[in-house]
């Protein structure tokens, strides 16, 4: 909503800031090339990595120091504090990390982003930069037309330096050209309100860009140009901080909870971080100084200096705050808490996630695991049993022996609850194949399969469960106690994948996957036995035969697509899978 309200004026002003001022539309094309050479290495380490970068970053985090260790290296390599975000909030909307382990890497991530500022200070204001983006742009363009994944990453990787670094030539060239016709350093301000004034700029020219590291580069070129003041830029430094916590806010409020909590842990740890810097600006620029001296930067040399400055304030946010790590988790854990089942919608996908393939799969995964359990609940109400019995070490008969709950409209129930997240899943997963290599694009495929499976046993559980309230109450006990036992049946079953799904090991699970295999089977043909023989004995008439013979039928075919499901969802082996491809057959 907020990007529909500025987009009008901001296109107004600057269409005609392009048109009349040239110096503005030299640093305006800079900025736009700095964008999109970070939008290039983006996409370029997605490609490059194929999913190398997710598996470190899963294996690195087991301690918040660690995550904090790895958020900073990361970032600082790919260049893309939003890329590490991305994947942070997908593993902990995927419960492979915690929250606290989430909270570190995005500690780590803001450390991160200081190696823009010092490539831009060491490199771009000090050297023709632009010299060195012409083949990086060439070999970029070269690289990218290949099909390999890496290589066409490599490519990518070398557009986005190429664009980057022209990016920071124009910027430049434009700060230099506009400091002989106007002097911006004449409107610099001091003291505290000057620090104010110039960190709302900073924070409103973030929000704008959408990019702490653009508006970093515009700071330190500035100031390397001597348009700004050198305690005016840090105050816009603070204010890019701040800044790119409002974006990070404004862009969770479409995300899930786990996005929610993570953009709030972000916004506490940047806000402290500022109030902090603000109180102590002046004891950090002596200690800055300070350092200065011993590392060798020239008290001229004021671009290297606001890099170290940037630097040194975010390593303080996160001395600060990473003590206190464990009382935020506390504090975010109670905030957007829904009060019931939020109905028909997703619980782990994420708009953000997309683009990037592992964290997507997890997604996927953990989203259809929400899907299972919904129609799983949804078959417990139609066998009219209670949840926690069924899921109680209680022996299945004598959970089933009384009839409990009300008759459910499962249609409704699907229609509200089902149909929608059913629809999100297969939009996401669509959506994502097209980031994905052929080895994950099958793994989408499953998992589709998997969504599938679980969709069709509503509408034989709606069939099943019609005759469940006619016949379970008639007078007559033998078809009474046929019914009981299908309920029973399927009540096992979902028992029995939840053993599977609690302990998905290789050689344990394939061994209950057999074994629930072959029951499916023998429970059919001993079942039809005894309809006939009931059938026989006149204990059922024609009509219950039909009925009580049909819902068998459907039965085993509810049966044969939740174990096919459990197959996808928690059976990992590929060896194990493949022999359950070829023994369970297609679902009937």
């Amino acid at each position: 909503m907020y990007k529909k309200l500025l987009f009008p004026p901001v296109l107004i002003f600057f269409g005609y800031a392009l048109i009349t001022q040239n110096d503005f539309k030299i640093i305006s094309s800079g900025i736009a090339i700095f964008i999109v050479g970070m939008i290039f290495m983006e996409d370029g380490f997605k490609l490059f990595t194929g999913g190398v970068l997710e598996k470190i970053l899963k294996k690195t985090t087991n301690t918040v120091i660690k995550a904090i260790f790895s958020g900073f290296v990361s970032t600082a390599i790919v260049q893309s504090s939003s890329l590490i975000s991305v994947i942070a909030i997908s593993f902990l909307s995927a419960e492979l990390i915690t929250l606290s382990q989430a909270i570190g890497i995005i500690f780590g991530s803001n450390i991160g982003t200081t190696a823009t500022a010092w490539i831009v200070a060491a490199f771009g204001v000090k050297i023709k930069i632009s010299h060195y983006a012409m083949p990086m742009l060439v070999f970029g363009v070269i690289f990218s037309f290949f099909k390999g994944r890496s290589i066409k990453g490599a490519g990518f990787i070398l557009l986005g330096l190429g664009f980057i670094f022209l990016g920071i030539g124009y910027m430049k060239e434009g700060f230099e050209t506009l400091k002989q016709g106007i002097d911006l350093g004449q409107y610099a301000m001091g003291g505290y309100l000057g620090i104010f004034v110039y960190i709302f700029i900073g924070a409103v020219a973030t929000v704008i860009i959408q990019s702490s590291s653009a508006t970093m580069a515009i700071i330190i070129t500035a100031v390397a140009t001597g348009q700004i003041e050198y305690v005016n830029a840090i105050a816009l430094a603070v204010g890019a901080n701040i800044g790119t916590t409002v974006t990070a806010v404004l862009g969770a409020l479409t995300s899930n909870a786990d996005g929610k909590r993570l953009a709030v842990a972000h916004f506490i740890f940047n806000m402290i971080t500022a109030l902090f810097t603000i109180i102590f600006i002046y004891v950090l620029m002596d200690l800055v100084d300070a350092i200065s001296k011993v590392v060798g930067i020239g008290e001229k040399d004021i671009a290297l200096k606001l890099a170290l400055f940037h630097t040194i304030f975010n390593i303080a946010g996160v001395v600060l705050v990473t003590p206190f790590v464990n009382k935020m988790v506390t504090f975010l854990n109670k905030l957007f808490i829904f009060k019931g089942e939020k109905r028909g919608k997703p619980m782990y996908l994420d708009e953000e996630v997309i683009k990037t393939s592992e964290p997507a799969l997890k997604a996927l995964y953990k989203e259809t695991e929400h899907l299972y359990d919904s129609v799983s609940h949804l078959t417990i109400q139609a066998l009219r049993l209670h949840r926690a019995e069924v899921w109680s070490d209680k022996e299945m008969r004598e959970v089933t022996e009384t009839i409990t709950g009300k008759n459910i409209d499962i249609g409704e129930v699907y229609n509200e609850r089902i149909k929608q997240l059913y629809s999100d899943i297969i939009r996401f997963a669509v959506l994502s194949e097209s980031y994905m290599n052929d080895k994950e694009r099958q793994q989408v495929y499953e998992i589709k399969v998997a969504n599938r499976k679980i969709i069709e046993v509503t509408k034989d559980i709606s069939d099943i469960q019609k005759n469940i309230a006619l016949f379970m109450n008639d007078k007559n006990e033998f078809i009474s106690d046929l019914y009981n036992t299908l309920r029973t049946r399927l009540a096992e079953l979902l028992r029995d994948i939840d053993l599977i799904r609690q302990k998905p090991d290789g050689l344990a699970a394939a061994t209950k996957f057999e074994v629930i295999k072959d029951s499916i089977k023998e429970f059919d043909v001993s079942l039809n036995q005894k309809i006939s023989n009931l059938l026989r004995k006149n204990k059922i008439d024609d009509l219950m035969a039909t009925s009580v013979m049909n819902d068998s039928s459907f039965t085993k075919s509810i049966s044969r697509r939740y174990l096919e499901c459990a197959s996808i969802l928690w059976l990992s082996d590929e060896t194990i899978k493949e022999i359950q491809t070829e023994t369970i057959g297609p679902s009937q």
